[in-house]
């Protein structure tokens, strides 16, 4: 069975070159240490959710809601990144992300209250920073109501800005390192939609393994990660990816994603409508 390798989370065109440098370094870890048949290159064609966690997956980057949902006890969690941007801090239990509400920068939209009866663009219905976030950030408000006229599913986050940029949306709430990154990249696109008001926070999404993967290899694959992360030879290897550090994060963190789809329900409000 040939392993599998992706970072399907943070993968634009544009990232291809650092995503791909980031792998090798670790790649070259997992060598030293004795792991054999390790695969050479990433694959880019993977999505971001996949029908499944694959058997045969052995490092890759998977949102943290879906973890806890259509693939729990698929995957062996073994590090979350701090990234350096702005939404992603450190807390007590680890690296933590968030999303932001983006609308077309000309929108007359100023709370989220106003976006009653737009249209929502939506990355995956299982998505953390897409979904499951703003769902619980929009409870208080929305009641037991419809508040969207429509939800429309785009299949990505980069996805939803060209669609919000197009105008076939209203508003999308993207991962703040997606929109880092995406703003970083695309300055021009950036300029055209602004940031209207932010999510509750989240543990940050974590690299993983597949839940076959052999403990000893799941140790090799952590001890790399760490070496990346804090050895002065990957510095370029983690700025171009603006990774700050990799820490672990309790299994409560995530379980806690959990927490805020009971709110949401318990507000009246259990599905982003």
């Amino acid at each position: 069975m040939t392993a599998l390798v992706s970072l399907p989370m943070y993968n634009l065109p544009e990232m291809r070159a650092a995503n791909g440098r980031f792998w090798e370094a670790l790649r070259g870890l997992l060598i030293e240490a004795g792991l054999q048949n390790v695969p050479e290159k990433l694959s880019f064609e993977r999505g971001p959710v996949p029908q499944r966690l694959e058997a045969e997956l052995l490092f890759s980057q998977t949102c943290g809601y879906p973890l806890e949902t259509v693939f729990k006890g698929q995957a062996i969690r073994l590090g979350a990144p701090l990234y350096d941007v702005p939404g992603c801090t450190m807390s007590q239990q680890g690296p933590t992300h968030r999303a932001f509400f983006l609308v077309r920068a000309d929108s007359p939209v100023q709370t989220l209250a106003d976006l009653k009866g737009t249209v929502f663009l939506l990355n995956s219905p299982v998505s953390n920073s897409g979904m499951n976030l703003p769902r619980r950030a929009l409870a208080g408000i929305v009641g037991s109501n419809r508040f969207f006229s429509r939800v429309v599913e785009t299949g990505g986050h980069p996805a939803s800005l060209d669609c919000l940029i197009q105008g076939s949306g209203d508003v999308a709430s993207i991962d703040c390192v997606t929109y880092a990154f995406w703003k970083h990249h695309r300055p021009e696109a950036a300029a055209q939609v602004r940031i209207l008001a932010q999510t509750p926070v989240s543990p940050a999404i974590p690299f993983v393994t597949s839940a076959t993967t052999p403990p000893a290899t799941v140790d090799l694959l952590r001890r790399a990660l760490r070496a990346v992360a804090s050895e002065p030879r990957y510095a370029r290897v983690r700025t171009d990816l603006k990774i700050a550090g990799i820490a672990d994060v309790p299994d409560a963190a995530y379980a806690g994603l959990l927490d805020y789809e009971r709110e949401a329900a318990a507000l009246g409000y259990p599905m982003l409508v």
